[in-house]
């Protein structure tokens, strides 16, 4: 039920939705000859989409998750595991074309391919199901095990967790199919900006893990005054950073991480 609910909740909030669906109604309004409420939603949707489309403000928002958990310096010796969470495919796209297809989020893949030469050892899981809620869509840590036995990844070495649909879930079900010992080292790889929630679910979950972040959107503290040239590019920018702090306070409200903003 949370992951129905959260789904069509973030479909009406997120800001670029919100905005048009105001806009709308501002025209409704005006239809209706409602001046008042009228001038006040259109007003708002159009002053909104400039802030959300050119103005520094998501950069802001976004660069203080991505410096939350900083890369492991120097790196551990000895890694028992790597864990790398869904999200760097296009798996709609997969579907149709029989290839995978890698989004904005796609260093994850080549992250986990780069930790993996370097830790040869190291067991290698790949946790992700199917997150779509309309389409019919792979689980995404089948079409990624495709993907790395193409970068010539042993596919002996890879375990997958395709039952999870969520960060919550990418914990849990992680932990109960590895079993992690006490003492031992896993590396977590996901986005930077989703690394704190992320953190925050494995520790829930009872599961130790090492933030090995990588998918930076900013440079760091510099971008934090840097605008958009493209509204779209603000907008797409605005609805993930928006997704990312909404999850942080929901998590934290419904106890799936022990604090709003989990730091090292």
């Amino acid at each position: 039920m949370f992951f129905y609910v959260a789904k069509i909740s973030w479909f009406l909030a997120q800001p670029s939705n919100a905005l048009i669906i105001l806009l709308v109604l501002g025209c409704v309004f005006a239809l209706l000859r409602w001046r008042r409420p009228a001038r006040l939603a259109l007003a708002v949707s159009v002053l909104g989409l400039l802030v959300a489309g050119f103005s520094p403000l998501s950069n802001a928002l976004l660069q203080p998750l991505e410096d939350r958990f900083p890369i492991p310096d120097p790196m551990p010796e000895h890694v028992d595991g790597i864990i790398m969470l869904g999200g760097g495919l296009e798996t709609i796209v997969t579907t149709t074309r029989g290839i995978p297809a890698l989004n904005e989020a796609g260093d994850r893949l080549t992250t986990f391919a780069e930790l993996a030469r370097r830790y040869p050892d190291a067991r290698l899981v790949l946790s992700g199901g199917s997150g779509g809620l309309i389409y019919n869509d792979l689980d995404e840590s089948g079409v990624a095990k495709s993907l790395l036995l193409g970068l010539g990844i042993d596919p002996g070495r890879l375990e997958l967790e395709s039952r999870s649909r969520d960060t919550y879930e990418n914990a849990v079900f992680s932990r109960d199919m590895i079993q992690p010992k006490p003492g031992s080292v896993w590396l977590l790889v996901t986005s930077a900006f989703h690394m704190p929630r992320s953190v925050g679910c494995f520790r829930r979950a009872g599961f130790d893990v090492v933030a090995y972040a990588t998918d930076y959107r900013t440079r760091g503290k510099e971008d934090r005054y840097r605008g958009f040239y493209s509204a779209s590019d603000g907008l797409r920018r605005l609805d993930l950073v928006t997704r990312e702090w909404a999850g942080l306070s929901v998590y934290a409200l419904t106890g799936r991480i022990a604090t709003f903003y989990p730091q090292p």
